[in-house]
């Protein structure tokens, strides 16, 4: 619920520091963080459950995704497995999808939900602002229309796809599928189903009671969300720009070709998130839009818990599983 009160950054407390990053003159940042990183591991032989392997895609701007293959797919089944795009988060200014955070959440995904994962690795604010990562996003649908690679000509079902991003990643996920949803005929065999929104990162100039309410959220604090905003977002805009506030002048007009298309939208978040009335607006508004929505949010938990907690990860899968299925069903 929007509210006319505005709160402040936190006092005290250094959004820079807090980020472990430096704004240097040119306007790039200097990411001092050290991210623990998993490299890929493509041999069969090895026994493990999922397999993984990096395939480039932009060499000039340095994209690439990572597949991720569950073992059992090899043992010459008959049926192929859905494909999942999936979108990393961290603010757009942050991680990758080889940080060992997100490919683990992937290994986990590709066999709780037993599909084929493609996670994109997309550029990076602010030296590559928005819309950069949305482009990349789709560009990686167009790479997998014509991949060559065996793991997706032979296992993967096009015809069944799902695009699915955590914070930012929901973020690009949702604008990936505006775009995807308004050139639809270029991505065949692609065929996209839905979009699965895990406690998408949207924002806006008015406060909302949760943001006011989690101002100093341990995890997500206020005062953080606004600087990522600040070096995302094109140079000059609002956090009312369409790429931040979804319901601006109440939702895109693409809106309408995910509706006839017949596309579904799963959004995720928890009460205990200072984004959570944000994705609870966005439902509101795609419900509004007569898009076929489902909202599953929960009591308590923080942003990003899924990454941490074994539990809520696998809570989260299967209700996934379940929105993949119904939509396989449709």
């Amino acid at each position: 619920m929007s509210t006319d009160q505005t709160a402040s950054p936190n006092p005290g407390m250094d959004p820079y520091q807090r980020l472990q990053i430096v704004l240097n003159p040119d306007g790039t940042i200097t990411r001092r963080l050290e991210i623990p990183e998993t490299p890929p591991t493509s041999d069969p032989s090895l026994g493990i459950p999922v397999l993984s392997k990096d395939i480039p895609i932009n060499q000039s701007n340095n994209t690439w995704v990572r597949l991720f293959l569950p073992s059992e797919a090899l043992d010459n089944s008959p049926t192929k497995l859905p494909l999942v795009v999936f979108y990393h988060g961290g603010g757009f200014i942050l991680f990758s999808t080889a940080s060992s955070l997100f490919h683990d959440f992937c290994v986990n995904m590709a066999i709780e939900l037993r599909v084929i994962i493609v996670s994109v690795e997309y550029r990076l604010a602010p030296e590559h602002r928005l819309p950069a990562a949305y482009d990349d996003a789709v560009e990686a649908l167009h790479w997998i229309k014509t991949a060559q690679d065996d793991w997706l000509t032979k296992y993967a079902d096009f015809s069944s796809s799902f695009l699915m991003g955590s914070s930012a990643g929901g973020n690009i996920a949702y604008h990936a599928g505006l775009r995807a949803a308004d050139e639809v005929g270029h991505l065949e065999p692609l065929k996209i189903r839905g979009l699965i929104l895990h406690q998408p990162f949207f924002g806006g100039i008015q406060r909302t009671g949760s943001e006011l309410r989690l101002v100093y959220d341990p995890v997500l604090p206020t005062s953080v969300s606004d600087l990522m905003w600040e070096l995302s977002l094109p140079i000059g805009v609002d956090r009312d720009h369409e790429y931040c506030n979804p319901t601006v002048g109440g939702g895109s007009k693409l809106l309408e070709k995910i509706k006839v298309l017949g596309w579904r939208i799963f959004v995720s978040g928890s009460d205990g998130d200072p984004l959570f009335d944000r994705q609870v607006e966005s439902v509101k508004m795609l419900e509004h839009k007569c898009v076929q929505v489902v909202a599953h949010f929960g009591v308590g938990d923080f942003h990003g818990v899924d990454f941490f907690d074994p539990e809520k990860a696998k809570a989260l899968f299967k209700v996934a599983k379940d929105f993949i299925l119904s939509c396989l069903d449709a």
